[in-house]
Parts: C-alpha cells; structure tokens; sequence
C-alpha cells in the first residue's frame, strides 16, 4: 500500500509539474502565433504587454492571457488608437498548445475586459478600420499548409465595461456605446449553434448636427440561430429598447455565394401613443411619466429580398397615428388631433427607388391647425422634395404645450399656405430656375428675446410670397431697443439655406428712423479654454457679422447711433459674404460736415479687421476731437482749435471686439486741410509752452486758414511731411512724426525778423541800418519732442545767431564787390588819362577797405562765438 501510494505520489507530482511547466514551454508559441498573424494579415502597429498561460485557471482547458493588446493606425490616421483591450482572455484545449505558428488554433471562450474601439471615417471616405493587408502583400503559402488564424467553437463569450465610438464624417453620422456589456452562450443542436445574448449599453447618436441620443439606456436580448453550414442566421425572440421605443423582431439573414438574403420583421409591441414620444429624440421628448396619451401609434415594418453590389432588400415600413393627443402634466396645453400617415418604400430593390410618403400628418394646439403632405424620393442621388405646408401657429403655445425649455422667449402668430418643389442638386447648383414654390407666409405679432441679445425684437408684420424662383419680402416693420427697421427685398435661395446649408442670398431694401449699433451688439462667452485660463465666466461683448448671410442692403437710415457718434442721413450699399461687410457709397452727416465712406470690415479671422477710405468735409474739429478716437490719435493738437476742417482718409488695420480700431495697428496715409481754425493755447501744453517761449509771437491770435498736409502710419507711428503756414508775417514751417501713445518727435522752423530776436544778436544788429533791421529775417529752429502733455521744447537761437551772421558776411562781400567794381572803373579812367597821384590815391583807398572788411568778419565771428579773440603776444619772443 506504501509503495502504491508512492507512486500514485509521484505521479501527481509529475502530473503538477507538468501542468505548472506546459505553460512556459508553449508560451512562445502563443506569441509567435500572436506575432506570425500581425505581420502576415494587419497593417497596423499591434503591441501587448505580456501573455499569460496557465493549466490551473479553466482546467482541463488551457487559458491564455494577453495583457493590454493595443491596435495602433498608420497614415492617414498616424498614431490614432484603434482598439484596446486591458485584458483579453482565451480558454481552449490543452492540445492547441502544440501546434505551430503557421496552424489554427481554435478557441472554445472569450473574455474581452475594457476594451475601447474607435472607427473612423475621415470627410475623404478613408477608414481607419482598413488595416488588413492586401492580398499581394501577404506570403504566400504551400497548398499543403494550414490556414494560419484562430478560429472559434465559442461556448460562451463576453465583452465587459467597454466603449465603442463610431464617427463617419462623410454622413456625418456619430455613434458612442458606453459601458457596453455584452454575453452570449452558445448550444449546439445537431449542425446548428443557438446563441443566447444579452447586451446593455448606454448609446449617444446623432445625425447631421441632431443628437437623437444621449446616453439613453439601450437593451437587447435576442436568440441567434446559427446555421454554419448553411450559413443562415435566423432572429428568434428578439426585443429590442431604443429610444425607450420598444420594437420586436424576427427573420432571418442567410450568406449565400453572390449575394445575402434578408427576411426580416418588425412592429411595436402596442399601439400606445406613448411609442410616438419615445421616438422623439430624448433632448425633446423629456419625461414621458404622467403623460396623458389618447389614439394609436404604430410602427410595422418589413425588410425582405437579396443584397449584393445592385440590390438592396426590398421594404415597407409603416408609421400610423389615429386621432391621438397628449398633455405632458405640468402644462396647461395639450396637442391634439394628431394624424400621422408616414410610409418609406422600395418597390424593385434598387436603392435610387427609395422613397418616403408622407400621406397626411396633422396636429392642433388650442385652436390652432396645422398640416403637411408630400413626398422625398430619389434619396440617396438627388433627392426631390415634393411638399406642402397649410395652417396657423400661435408660437406662444408651443411651450405650453410641450416641455421645449427654450433659452429663448418667442411670441407670434405664424401662417403658411406654401406648395414647394425642388430636387437637392438644383439647390447646391443654384440653379433656382428648376425650384418651384407658391403661396404665401407671414408672421405678426413676433417677439424674440435671447440672453446673447441685449433687447427684445419684436416684428409687428412680415409677410412672404413665394414665387417659381424667388421668395419676396413684401412687408416687414420691426423694433428692437432704439432701432426701428422697415425692409422690403428677394431671397434667392431659400430652400438651399433651409436644406443644402447654403448661404442666405437675397437683396434688400432698408428704411430706418433710428439705428442703434449697440441694439445687435451680441454677447459671446468666452471659450471654455479661455474660461479656464482666466478663472472667469466674464461675456465679452463682441460684435460679429453672421457667417450664413450673403446679401446687399441698400438703407437710407434718418440717424444712426454708434457709440457716442450720431450720423444723419446715413445712406449707402453694405454688402455682406464671407463673414464681411463691404460698404459702399455710404454717406452721412456728421460733426456739421459731411462723411464719405468705402471699405470693409470683416470678423471672419480670430482678430477683426478692416480697410477704409473716409473722407470727412467740413467737419466741426472741436467735436470730431471729442468723439473720434482717431482724430485724437492722429492729430492730438487738434484739441487746441476751433474750427472747420476735411480730411481724406486711406487706411487699415485690425479692430477690438467692439469693431474700434486699435489705433497702433493703423497702416495709411491721409490728408487733412484746415478751413479755418483758431487756437486756445490754453488747452494743450505744447501750445502753451510755445507761446511763453515765443514772446514776439501771439498765438491765441493765430487765425489758421488754407493749411494743409500729409500724414502717413505705420506701426503705431504718424509721419507729418512738412508744410508752411503763416503767422502776422512770420512763415512757419513744421513737420516731424508722434506715437498714439502721444510721444512725438517735431522739427519746427519759423522765419523771424532779427528785430525780435533782441540781445541774442545785439553786436550783429549794429552791423545793419535801420531799414535793414525791419527787413531781415533769420530761420529759427525749435525742436520738439517729449508727449503732448509733458513736451521738451529746444529753441536753436544759436542757428538763428549763425545765419545771420553768413548773411551779415555775404552783404559785406557785395559791398566790396561794388566797391571794386568802382574803384576798376576809376582805375581803368585814371590809366586813359588820369594823374599818378589819383592812381597813389586809389591803391591807398583799396587797401583800407579790404582792411575793413577784414576786421568786419572779426567783428561777426565773435559776437557769434560770444567773445573776441585777442592777440597772441607771447609769439615771436614778445
């Protein structure tokens, strides 16, 4: 018995050693099969952190662990996860162990844990789930080798905690499944497999910018027949909820050679109206608990017929209400009345023959009526809509009715008696000539007010007729705060802008008493990313041209109200594209002058912009100054006059958000000529600083007239070129250049009498006589520079001293040059017949003036180096 139980001892010692070692000697089979299929069939970087093989886990099978399987995209979605798993777990016979890396496994479970799969579709059609290679890629194998994959005999398998993103943006379709668990246990009967499954998820979706779904609960229990042989899958018992819509099914979809047979069924459980509610997307249907419902709704459908590169299955799907309603419990309204006969179709299998009947589809709220019928066929080329729409609205009942929690207060009566007809490809080709519409729409009594709105607008009429190629304005008078608006015109493209996401084209006619800017100031929130970085929830208050309008608007406005400007009589084309306004031909009164105006103004790019020419003609200075930041920015010495003056401006640059220029992006030129206009020195600190400088000079005086000059910015800088005016007889000329932070650098030069120029030149003054006193004039250069409230001025008295004594010099030299000139001819007089005392005479006479004329320099080269030179007597050994 000893020895028995000895061996029997050994032997499951072995038995365990086995069991504990089998694992390490396979598991690089495991991998080379992992590794063998990734570069034999995926284009994709796949990676694992490690794979586990244990005997003990799900003995007697073997089980298989790969640890963070990670499926990596190449080009065009470089670097783009495509699935992960934490955990994979495969469970399968001990005797797959042994099998090299060329043959098939067969795998009997699956444990998928956390996994996170993202399928693309980029706006190009590229899919990012395209990673298997292409056949002429993949080694070729001998006939006598085995398929090289896993395969699966699964008896049970689970996806847990996982989430599932697919986004195509060429449908523009987004699906999200979150919190996925899904499990199906497999039982085999004969040649077939019966798997029973249970899924739960959280699913989001949405279609075209509509979110239909937001983690609503989505739950399926179906029971899948599996015919592997034949390849028939066949629906039995199936109850699905989406939506909270709750539908059952049942058919079958069979593989065949070239092509797949689909007979499938479907049809709500009830006729409950509630059914109809659940359909509604979830952000508009709210709670459906305590909701009243009388009528029927229906959904029965039928998907039958083959499927290959032609076909498509065969369908009929009915949609049907009877005389329902509902009344939510909160809400004094109800919606009754309600019709609904909805049929989608295809007849012969070919897609292009898909169609929706929309046979009658009515409702009423309070004693409002309203109905529609048509048709959308050729769905999926050029889709044809066939449409009419008839009856009345009270939009004020609308949230009485049903819980829209609308942001928006809105108020109004709509009617409509509207036939339309177009096909899609019309529309994107603009070629409204095929677009049929008549009858007739309007509105009264509308009120619209908005949190990003600073006051209510209110249209007291509009009205619409509808025509076989455009839409008329025929009428419409609305308020909103100050502004009132009276506007008449054609839309060219209505039913593109309301289908085909075109811009709204039309052309208008604008009549107004008072535009205030600020009344469609709009308010926009900051980003979230600029709310976190601030730490603030602050709106700023932007001004933005509408991105969908591509419209001209020829106004005539009374008054218009921007900032603290008023402008009369404004008149002008503004035509809008592009997010940008151009204007054209616009005219106005303003400052008791008159203004000019063509350029544009875009907000399109993060920094608004613009680029104007503006010509302002007789224009008040002293209000201009005061209201215009430019006139301040460009010529900040202008708060010193009264008067009159016109300007033409050329210039762009970049706008705050309230559309004001930022006075140092400025780039331009302008030219500015002042009327007339007189000076207070009192008012600026230059002026006055010059004024007690100048004491010959009165400046409160000065009667300005006929000036003008030009400037040219750049760089938050305003160049003056030079100009002359002037003043009681004193020519003035001055130019230079100043910052809008009011630094200036100014060359200022005045031609002076030398009679005011006083002690400064007193020795140089006696040099002349009387009358030479009153009639020469000497340059006086004053350099200014500083700011406009603090300026530096430099009197250059010592250039007027020098230029007076070169034309003190320069008179002395054509005296002698008369004098010689006179003396030459006594000379020459002398040589034909005069004395040779005479000629002693004159050669005496000479010497003394050139003599004088000498000492007479000296004389004027000290005064102006303020002193003389005296003589040297330690020369020479004196």
């Amino acid at each position: 018995m000893k020895k028995a139980l000895k061996i029997l001892g050994v032997i499951l010692l072995l038995f365990v050693i086995t069991i504990i070692s089998i694992p390490f000697l396979f598991k690089g089979t495991i991998q080379d099969k992992v590794r063998y299929l990734v570069n034999e069939h995926v284009n994709a970087k796949v990676d694992f952190a490690n794979i586990d093989i244990s005997l003990v886990r799900s003995f007697p099978k073997a089980s298989v662990i790969i640890d963070e399987l990670s499926i990596l995209n190449y080009a065009p979605f470089e670097g783009d996860t495509l699935a992960y798993s934490k955990k994979i777990a495969l469970d399968m016979s001990i005797n797959e162990l042994f099998k090299d890396a060329t043959e098939a496994i067969s795998v009997q479970k699956i444990i998928i844990d956390q996994a996170n799969i993202a399928i693309k579709t980029d706006s190009l059609g590229n899919s990012n789930f395209d990673i298997a290679r292409k056949q002429e890629d993949i080694t070729e194998t001998e006939p006598e080798e085995k398929d090289s994959s896993f395969t699966f005999a699964l008896e049970h398998y689970e996806i847990n905690d996982s989430k599932i993103v697919f986004s195509d943006n060429v449908s523009k379709t987004f699906l999200t499944l979150t919190h996925l668990n899904h499990n199906g246990d497999g039982s085999v009967s004969g040649d077939k497999v019966i798997l029973d499954t249970q899924t739960n998820s959280e699913a989001s979706f949405s279609l075209d910018d509509t979110k239909y779904l937001n983690k609503n609960k989505l739950q399926l229990d179906a029971q899948i027949e599996l015919d592997l042989k034949n390849q028939r899958y066949s629906f039995k018992e199936n109850k699905v909820l989406i939506n909270r819509l709750p539908l059952e099914f049942a058919g079958f979809v069979q593989l065949k050679e070239k092509y797949t047979d689909v007979d499938l069924s479907f049809k709500t459980p009830t006729s409950d109206f509630k059914n109809f509610l659940a359909v509604i997307p979830e952000a508009y249907a709210k709670n459906l608990d305590g909701v009243q419902t009388s009528g029927d709704f229906s959904i029965d459908g039928q998907i039958k017929g083959k499927s290959d590169d032609t076909y498509i299955p065969k369908m009929d799907i009915k949609i049907v209400s009877h005389n329902a309603a509902f009344k939510y419990p909160d809400l004094p309204k109800g919606v009754k009345n309600i019709n609904i006969d909805t049929q989608i179709k295809n007849e012969t299998g070919l897609v292009d023959d898909t169609y929706i009947k929309i046979g009658n589809l009515t409702f009423k709220i309070d004693q409002d009526s309203f109905a529609a019928n048509g048709s959308l066929r050729n769905l999926t080329k050029n889709m044809i809509v066939d449409m009419a729409l008839k009856g009345t609205l009270n939009l004020a009942n609308l949230n009485q009715a049903y819980p829209l929690e609308l942001e928006e207060k809105i108020n109004g009566v709509v009617r409509a008696d509207i036939k339309t007809h177009f096909d899609m490809q019309s529309l994107e080709k603009e070629h409204y000539q095929n677009v049929k519409s008549s009858g007739v729409a309007s509105i009264s009594e509308f009120t619209y007010a908005s949190t990003e709105l600073p006051n209510e607008i209110n249209i007291e009429k509009a009205n619409v007729s509808f025509n076989p190629q455009t839409i008329s304005l025929d009428q419409m008078e609305a308020t909103t705060g100050k502004s009132d608006l009276a506007a008449t015109g054609t839309i060219d493209n209505l039913m593109g802008f309301l289908f085909a996401k075109q811009d709204l084209k039309g052309n208008f006619d604008v009549n107004s008493n008072v535009f205030a800017v600020s009344d469609f100031m709009i308010n926009e929130p900051e980003s979230e990313e600029e709310n976190t970085n601030t730490n603030s929830t602050t709106e700023e208050e932007t001004m933005k041209i509408p991105s969908f309008i591509d419209a001209t608007l020829n106004f005539d406005t009374k008054k218009v109200l921007y900032d603290n400007l008023v402008l009369q009589n404004a008149k002008g084309t503004v035509k809008i594209k592009d997010e940008t306004a151009y204007l054209q031909n616009v005219t106005s009164n303003i400052f008791n002058g008159g203004m000019a105006i063509d350029g544009n103004v875009s907000t399109k790019s993060k920094v608004p912009t613009f680029a104007m020419a503006l010509d302002l003609s007789k224009i008040d200075i002293t209000q201009s100054f005061n209201n215009l930041e430019l006139i301040k920015g460009l010529a900040p010495i202008a708060k010193a006059l009264t008067g009159n003056l016109t300007t033409q401006i050329n210039l762009n640059g970049n706008l705050n958000d309230d559309l004001t220029p930022v006075l140092t992006s400025l780039k331009g030129k302008a030219l500015a000529e002042i009327l007339n206009a007189k000076v207070s020195t009192s008012k600026t600190p230059l002026l006055s600083n010059l004024n007690s400088q100048l004491s010959f000079v009165e400046m409160d005086k000065l009667n300005l007239k006929d000036i003008k000059t030009n400037l040219s910015f750049d760089d938050g800088k305003i160049n003056v070129k030079p100009f002359e005016f002037d003043v009681e007889g004193i020519k003035i000329t001055a130019g230079g250049s100043h910052s809008f932070d009011r630094s200036m650098d100014y060359n200022v030069s005045l031609d002076v009498p030398v009679k005011y120029l006083g002690n400064e030149v007193g020795s140089l003054m006696s040099q002349l006589n009387e009358e030479e006193i009153n009639t020469t004039t000497v340059p006086l250069p004053i350099g200014i520079s500083g700011n406009f409230t603090n300026p530096k001025i430099n009197l250059n008295t010592g250039q007027a001293v020098k230029d007076l004594t070169q034309q003190l010099i320069n008179k002395q030299k054509e005296k002698a040059k008369d004098q010689l000139v006179d003396k030459g001819q006594k000379a020459l007089t002398d040589l034909l017949g005069g004395s040779k005392k005479d000629t002693e005479k004159n050669d005496t006479e000479n010497n003394n003036t050139e003599e004088t004329l000498k000492n007479t320099a000296k004389n004027i080269l000290g005064g102006f180096l303020g002193k003389k030179k005296k003589k040297d007597t330690t020369k020479n050994g004196n």
